[in-house]
């Protein structure tokens, strides 16, 4: 998965409620570093084709529903994703450089390769799921809970469900989709946190804990079920409590430990990274003693809702 570094995601201070998505909670898992330089730091890191293209793709799917179920087909999804673009690019100007040729100059062939492989990805939806015969509850869904009893004001949990259905019997499927391909059964466990997050955020919101949890992998063509209970929710909770005791322990000590494994060779700061050579930038944090006299030290860093660019 990959993330961008969300520019909201600012440390807090003293009293604000402090807050984790999916994403930085899986930063933080695979290595505390990369939380660091994302939440803390805000380091900017570089577009990404394959994220960008999730971004298009998750948009189209989305829209596709504003359409009555008959004319939900291939070809008007198809139509879709030029608008889409466009929409995100003219909100993301800096998305152009992943078009440009060796000549710093627009390369249209770039382009259409890159909307073409992304017109493949929603054609494969529709060997997947029948959209004709779905009625969508609720599309890119904020979701939000708090949990009490974590830090000054709780820890609030949130993140955007793709698609949430609810069938008459009042069961819950929660519907991601990925614009990659499916992992291998011992690479499961991220995605699967990642759905059994949502699924405790609406639980604890709704007081049901959701029948399903169903992911679409168009790059492969897989879909994934899962379907939760409650004790693996309670779990889930307790893991959150305590990571983000581990993030609030590293905030105030400064002391973000890097995790080298096979994904470093994507890892957009790696120049920085110790485990390479590389120097991270000062701590922008007060360190217990640096800090004035009377001064609590700071709080846990807050940390914002993903965007759509971490779906991949």
């Amino acid at each position: 998965m990959e993330s961008a570094p969300d520019p909201s995601a600012a440390p807090a201070r003293t009293g604000r409620t402090a807050a984790l998505s999916p994403s930085r909670a899986a930063d933080f898992m695979r290595c505390p570093l990369l939380y660091r330089f994302r939440v803390i730091d805000r380091l900017p890191e570089k577009p990404s084709a394959a994220a960008t293209r999730g971004t298009v793709v998750h948009a189209v799917l989305e829209r596709l529903f504003d359409a009555p179920a008959a004319e939900r087909t291939p070809a008007r999804a198809q139509g879709l994703l030029p608008g889409e673009w466009e929409k995100l690019l003219a909100a993301r100007p800096e998305l152009a450089e992943l078009f440009l040729g060796e000549d710093g100059a627009h390369d249209p062939e770039r382009l259409a390769g890159w909307l073409a492989e992304a017109g493949r990805l929603v054609e494969r939806w529709f060997t997947l799921e029948d959209p004709t015969r779905l009625e969508p509850a609720e599309r890119e869904l904020y979701v939000e809970t708090v949990l009490p009893d974590v830090g000054e004001a709780g820890l609030t949990l949130r993140g955007i469900v793709d698609r949430v259905d609810v069938a008459p019997s009042g069961d819950v499927r929660i519907v991601d989709y990925k614009t990659g391909k499916a992992p291998g059964p011992q690479y499961r466990a991220e995605p699967l946190f990642q759905m059994k997050f949502y699924a405790l955020v609406m639980w604890r919101t709704g007081g049901r804990v959701p029948r399903r949890l169903q992911l679409v992998y168009l790059g492969s063509g897989d879909v994934l079920t899962y379907d939760p209970v409650e004790a693996e929710l309670l779990a889930v909770e307790r893991k959150l409590r305590a990571l983000w005791e581990a993030i609030s322990l590293a905030t105030e000590t400064g002391d973000w430990r890097p995790r080298p494994t096979k994904l470093c060779g994507w890892c957009d700061h790696r120049a920085r990274c110790p485990e390479f050579g590389g120097t991270p930038p000062p701590y922008p944090l007060p360190l217990p003693a640096q800090r004035p006299a009377g001064e609590d030290g700071p709080a846990a860093p807050a940390e914002d809702g993903q965007g759509r660019m971490d779906t991949v």
